[in-house]
Parts: structure tokens; C-alpha cells; sequence
């Protein structure tokens, strides 16, 4: 309540320095005609006025601002696959039945166009493949993991992450994996059921890592063709990753 009543109250304010400076021009040259004319001037100019500042200005600074902010959160997706997110990809591929498939569906190359990488987040997104636990050594993931903790936190600190949903569902699910095994006071000779819930868990970081990894590589390919050529290189979709480049 208070803000609008210093809103009405500054409204006031301008309004009463208009008259009055209205009033010290007729004091001095005490011609009212003149006076009218270019009110209603003015008047007849506000509303294109208002339009160009509120809607086409506005909007203009809105979408500068909006591409800012997706830059600096592009540099912090692309800090989070560097520390974490890659590695997850490579460790957790093995253990799902149609990695074969996986990987020929996201070996995104120097040819890769904009149809493929559409291609590629379809695919992730309808993958319905549960992984197979017994193939993961979970005390090295925990491990992992746990000694990225302060890493990922200082993610979560970052004020632009509201303008990412997917991403923070991302580092929501990456987390949520993070608790479950440092829950357990061991991950080793977990029963089945167990077992099958932390798989659910996985699947589910998997297809946001995998989804949110696709249009990171794509910015890349758009915006900085330097940093797609290593990733395109070196990710862990392709048989023989490596950084050598090669005729």
C-alpha cells in the first residue's frame, strides 16, 4: 500500500510542476491560444510516444538483456559439463542396453546441422532404456560425485539458473543421485529393489544430462566453432575420442 501511495503522490507532484509551469507561461505572455495549441500537441503525440519507449524500446532492452543473461548461463552450463557433466555421460553410457544406439544417435561431428541436433534431443527425449545397475561400480560414482558437491552448490548460488528451467531440473536430478548414495552407508551387494530405484533415479539425470548436453553443443556449434571442435572431438559418444586432430 505504501508503494502505491508514493506512486500517486510523485503523480501528483509532476502534475502540479506541469501547471504550474503552464501558469508561469500564461503569467508571461498571457496567451492561452498558444498555450492549447501545444498542449493538445503534445497530447496527440503521447500515445506514439509510449509505444515507441514502453513496447519497442522496452522490448528491445529486454531481449539485449535476455540474450546477456543466456550467455553467462551458456558459460555456466558449459563450466558444469567441463567438471561434471561429461564425465557422467562417459561413466553411466555402459550401463544402459542400447548404449550402441545411444552413442550412434549423439555422435554429433563437424557435420552435424541444425535437423541433427533437433534429431538427437528427440531421441533423448523419448529414450525409455533403464540402465543396469550391476554395471555401475557405485562406490566410484559416490565418490565422484561427493567431490563435486561444492562444485554443484555453487551452481545452484547462481541468480540466472531462473532463467534455465531444464537445466536446473538437471542439477535438481544430479543431486537428488548425489543424496541417495551418500544415504547408504554402503553401495555395495545392494538388493535388487534397491538397485532398482536408484536406476530410475539415474534414468532420469541421464535423459536431462544427455537432452541438456545436446543444445549446449549446439550454442557451441553457433556461437564459438573453436570450442565445438575439441567437444566435437572428444565427447564420449564417439568410439575413439581423441583431442589429436586428424586429416
Amino acid at each position: 500500500m505504501r508503494r502505491y501511495t508514493t506512486f500517486f503522490r510523485l503523480a501528483g507532484i509532476f502534475v502540479a510542476l506541469s501547471g504550474l509551469v503552464y501558469f508561469i507561461h500564461y503569467l508571461i505572455f498571457r496567451d492561452t491560444h498558444h498555450i492549447f495549441i501545444y498542449m493538445v500537441g503534445d497530447l496527440a503525440f503521447l500515445p506514439l510516444e509510449v509505444f515507441l519507449v514502453v513496447i519497442v524500446i522496452e522490448r528491445i532492452l529486454a531481449r539485449r538483456e535476455k540474450q546477456a543473461i543466456r550467455h553467462k548461463l551458456n558459460m555456466v552450463i558449459g563450466a558444469f559439463f567441463s567438471e561434471v557433466g561429461t564425465e557422467l555421460l562417459r561413466r553411466l553410457l555402459i550401463c544402459f542396453t542400447r548404449n550402441s544406439e545411444i552413442r550412434q544417435r549423439l555422435a554429433v561431428s563437424q557435420r552435424w546441422a541444425r535437423n541433427d541436433f533437433r534429431q538427437a534431443r528427440t531421441f533423448v527425449n523419448a529414450l525409455e532404456d533403464k540402465p543396469q545397475c550391476q554395471d555401475i561400480d557405485f562406490t566410484e560414482l559416490r565418490q565422484f560425485l561427493v567431490g563435486k558437491r561444492q562444485f554443484l552448490l555453487g551452481l545452484l548460488e547462481n541468480p540466472n539458473l531462473l532463467e534455465h528451467e531444464s537445466f536446473t531440473n538437471l542439477l535438481w536430478a544430479t543431486f537428488h543421485l548425489v543424496e541417495e548414495l551418500e544415504a547408504r552407508p554402503s553401495v555395495k551387494d545392494l538388493p535388487d529393489t534397491d538397485l532398482a530405484h536408484i536406476s530410475g533415479d539415474i534414468k532420469r539425470m541421464y535423459g536431462h544430462l544427455a537432452a541438456e548436453w545436446v543444445s549446449y553443443v549446439e550454442h557451441l556449434k553457433v556461437s564459438y566453432p573453436f570450442l565445438f571442435s575439441l567437444v566435437a572431438r572428444t565427447h564420449p559418444f564417439l568410439d575413439r575420442p581423441s583431442p589429436v586432430v586428424v586429416s
